[in-house]
Order: C-alpha cells, then structure tokens, then sequence
C-alpha cells in the first residue's frame, strides 16, 4: 500500500464531508424531532450537539456514560476539545451519532433509555406497501436457472437501498458505456469470483456484516437464506450492531422485524423464506452476533483480536454498504486506481465488499473507467448511482 494520504476531514467548505455535517445532519435533526415526540430536554440536547457539531468543539461523553473510557481509547483522549472539522471524518460522524444517543437519553436511566430514535423511520419503510411488490416478485425467482437466481439475489442484496431496483430479477446488464463508463453503474463485478469462492470451500461459513435495516436487510436475509439452502454456506453469521447508529443500521430488533415480514407476506416465496430464516436461527444454521466494534469510529485494520479471531475462520466475510467499505478500505482520498487487494489485505478473512457509492472513497477501478465517469462532472462517487461488487482472496483479483 502506498504511503496513506490524510484522512477526510469536513473542515472544507462545501466539500462532501462538510455537507454532511451542514446540510445532512440538520435535516436529520428536523426529522428526528418531526416524528419522535421528545421532551424538551432532549429537544434541547439534540439542538446543541448540532450546534456544537458544526462550530464548536468535541465535548467527551460525561464520566457515567457506559463506554466513556472506550471512547476515550478510540481516539478521544486526542481530539476532545479540538474542532470538530479537525477530526477524522469517519470519527466525528461516528461520535455525531453517538452522541445522538446521548442527547436523547439512550443509555441513560428514565423513560427513553432503549428507544431507538430512528425505530420510526426504520418501520414505516418496512411497512411501506413497497415492500409487498418487492416480496412477491420472489415468486418468479424459483423458475428462474441456478446461475440466474444467484445473480439476481446477489444484485437485489447489491442494490438493497435503491428501491427500483430491490428485488428485480435480473442483475444490472453487463457491458461497457461510452468512454469505457458502465452503462448500468455497476463499476466492477466480482460476483462470479464470490460464487467460486465459496463453491471451493468445504463446510464453508459465510459471514456478512449487515449495513442499513428495512428494504435492505430483507435482501440480505434472502442472499444468506439462498446460500443455507444451496449448501454454499454450511453456517452463516449475521453481525449487526449493537445499538442504534447511522440512522438505519440494522440491529437485532430490525433483523426479527425483517424475517417476520417475510414470514407474515401473502407470497409463497417469500414466506417460506421466512420460515427458513426462523428454522435457521432456532438451529444456529443462522447466528445473529454483534461487537462494541461496529460502533467504533475506526477502521476495520483495527479489529480488535476477539472479533479477528472470530472473522478469521469465514471462507467469507461479505460486507454490505458504504460505510463498511469506508471502514474496510481506510476513508482517505486514494487514487481510485489503488488495487482492492492492496487495500483489504489486511482482513483476516477472505473478503466481498458489496457496496452503492455514497460517499467519496473508492478503489480498485480502471483508469479508462474513471476519467470517463469524471468527465461527467456528476457526482458520481457520492450519488448512489454506482455501485461495486469487489472480492479478494489469496488468489482473488483487484
């Protein structure tokens, strides 16, 4: 790997990190006030982190919080008291949020301890009579062939955050665009180097580490059922985190929302799915496991050593949106040409990063493929109309 670059900071006006913390988070602000009827201690609270947020400087969390000292070790005794935008980005947004919780009295003894503040948000998209269409159109995938079936599963779980493409059953075209852009915005495709890898493992366990709850997660159960059913994975772990984080990360709340709703839908696919998962996870076919870590504000190079030793064994660790990739590759601007391999050699697994560009990081493309798609002058790397299938294993490709 080459020498890093420094990490992105949100101290540039109107750069991408910057609009999150000026433009994103106060419209999250609204809408968190808008749909959870805080009191006014909270409201306040909530007002002036995002004052502090974006003029201020980084407050620790007070001495009674459960995880001050953890904190504390993931970076806080450096930063504390310095200016937001001077930390790294990853690590102010994760603390953004964190503290989130602690403005709206998560962890703290009283009425709101435990309530998730994004459960609104997260189950109305769930309930959303969008979510029927998606269901039933698992009913076709079983006359589809096995390559097909596995293709599209793959590209339902790939896509699982843009709703017009959730569940259709048949993946992005393949093919090269003007100037070398893919005209379907899938930027690289390892999936045929996913199938094989777990077609050569023995008694293979699969891990995925889940992003985003709702029409997400529904496709991600699905692609883990496939693969129970299939025999490609012996056991799956399904790694979720342990507290609310990022509005819509999944928790285990969100993963028995999901498998209910697949167990409760009209269509026969879909519900049988649901059974499965249900039957997988009685057995511990299915595991459901969680670790302080995925709340960190850190990269995956830092893996603690019980979550490595744990990870190690997988004939594959699938990490699933943008802010794990961020996580898996370091959130620092590489040169997009950077080889994937040089990037996640550090994983103690191998590894699949299926990911929709949403934030600025990205590696493992061809140049042609980047000037074209630069040329465009769209934002292509932060708009969520691109996305990458990427795998690496010890004889995987970049």
């Amino acid at each position: 790997m080459p020498t890093d670059p420094p990490a992105f900071r949100s101290d540039l006006p109107h750069s991408f990190p910057w609009s999150v913390f000026h433009r994103r988070h106060p419209a999250l602000v609204t809408q968190l006030l808008d749909v959870v009827p805080y009191g006014p201690a909270q409201r306040a609270a909530v007002r002036d982190l995002l004052v502090e947020s974006t003029t201020g400087v980084l407050e620790p969390l007070g001495e009674h919080a459960p995880d001050h000292a953890q904190w504390l070790a993931w970076g806080g005794r450096e930063l504390y008291g310095r200016p937001w935008g001077e930390a790294p980005f990853l690590w102010a947004e994760s603390y953004f949020y964190r503290r989130l919780l602690e403005a709206t009295g998560y962890f703290r003894p009283g009425a709101w301890q435990g309530v998730d503040p994004f459960a609104p948000l997260k189950n109305a998209e769930l309930a959303g009579p969008e979510v029927d269409g998606e269901l039933a159109a698992l009913d076709g995938l079983s006359e589809l062939p096995d390559e097909r079936r596995a293709a599209a599963l793959l590209a339902a779980a790939l896509w699982g955050n843009r709703a017009d493409l959730s569940f259709r059953l048949q993946p992005p075209a393949a093919g090269t665009g003007t100037a070398g852009a893919p005209p379907s915005g899938l930027l690289v495709d390892h999936g045929p180097l996913l199938w094989s890898t777990l077609a050569a493992a023995s008694s293979p366990r699969v891990c995925l580490i889940a992003d985003n709850a709702g029409r997400e997660l529904l496709p991600d159960l699905v692609l883990l059922d496939h693969l129970l059913a299939g025999g490609l994975a012996a056991e799956a772990v399904l790694y979720v985190k342990p507290h609310p984080y990022y509005v819509s990360d999944a928790t285990t709340t969100d993963v028995l929302a999901a498998v209910e709703r697949l167990y409760a839908a009209p269509g026969p696919q879909a519900a049988l799915t649901g059974r499965r998962l249900r039957r997988a996870l009685t057995t511990g076919a299915l595991t459901l496991r969680t670790h302080p870590f995925f709340c960190a504000p850190l990269p995956f190079h830092d893996l603690p050593a019980d979550l490595r030793t744990e990870l190690s064994g997988a004939a594959l660790t699938i990490l699933k949106g943008d802010l794990n990739y961020r996580r898996l590759v370091g959130d620092r601007p590489w040169p997009a040409t950077t080889a994937f391999a040089a990037a996640v050699g550090h994983f103690p697994s191998p590894v699949a990063a299926l990911r929709t560009l949403k934030s600025e990081v990205v590696v493992g493309l061809e140049a042609p493929v980047v000037a074209a798609l630069d040329a465009t002058g769209t934002p292509w790397r932060t708009g969520g109309t691109h996305a990458l299938i990427q795998v690496h294993h010890p004889a995987g490709t970049r």
